[in-house]
């Protein structure tokens, strides 16, 4: 192993659990309820056809001032994530790396400006070696580019790398694109279906990527004939 990457919304910063009750909250206030399976599709992609506004026009059966609402929503969301700090864990994880050697990138089925704002804010954008966000790739999560992307931005293969994820739709782009994965679900997503990933947290301290790796090593080796 010589590389990790990560993903951003929900492993680096919590900003999964305030968009989703920015919405719940905006889906309330109309007296419908926001299908937590439906949700489900966006979360870790910005590819989904899900609509959120869209579908709660549907629900309440007339036409809504579109704008107004996405702003409100949007409003609360920020509120929300400008109380948090990283994620327990995330400096250690990137201390690690560091000390081992590896290579640290970032993918992010999100926007640059996103990403880089919030990493800035936090005091850990000059941690990264690659970041490659959603501007980059034709189709985000659950397709595979942004993984190999910065796994070649890193100059490693794929199998020589872990990906950190929250999400099924990042996790299946990971395990696609040929990295070793591991998901540190959230309340939003720890019900959730993922694909077979090499290993599950429930944070980020708990993660020892010497010892992730000696393991993923110990596993190649028995594989041998």
């Amino acid at each position: 192993m010589r590389a990790v990457v990560f993903d951003f919304d929900g492993v680096i910063l919590d900003t999964e659990s305030h968009e989703y009750r920015s919405f719940q909250e905006l889906y309330h206030a109309h007296g419908v309820e926001l299908p937590a399976e439906r949700w489900q599709e966006v979360i870790g992609s910005s590819d989904s056809t899900f609509d959120p506004y869209a579908h709660l026009e549907e629900l309440v059966g007339r036409k809504l001032d579109f704008s107004a609402l996405m702003d409100e929503r949007r409003r609360s969301h920020l509120e929300g994530i400008a109380r948090e700090r990283e994620l327990p864990g995330v400096v250690s994880v990137l201390d690690q790396a560091r000390r081992l050697g590896w290579g640290v990138g970032l993918a992010s089925s999100s926007n640059r400006e996103w990403v880089e704002g919030h990493l800035t804010n936090l005091g850990l954008l000059d941690r990264f070696d690659v970041i490659r966000t959603r501007e980059e790739v034709e189709r985000s999560k659950p397709d595979p580019a942004l993984y190999r992307l910065a796994v070649e931005g890193l100059g490693v293969e794929p199998g020589e790398a872990v990906a950190l994820e929250d999400s099924p739709n990042g996790a299946l782009a990971a395990k696609r694109a040929g990295l070793k994965c591991i998901i540190v679900p959230h309340a939003v997503t720890a019900g959730m279906a993922f694909c077979e990933v090499d290993d599950r947290l429930h944070s980020l301290e708990e993660l020892d990527l010497e010892a992730f790796a000696a393991r993923v090593a110990g596993a190649t080796a028995a594989d041998r004939p």
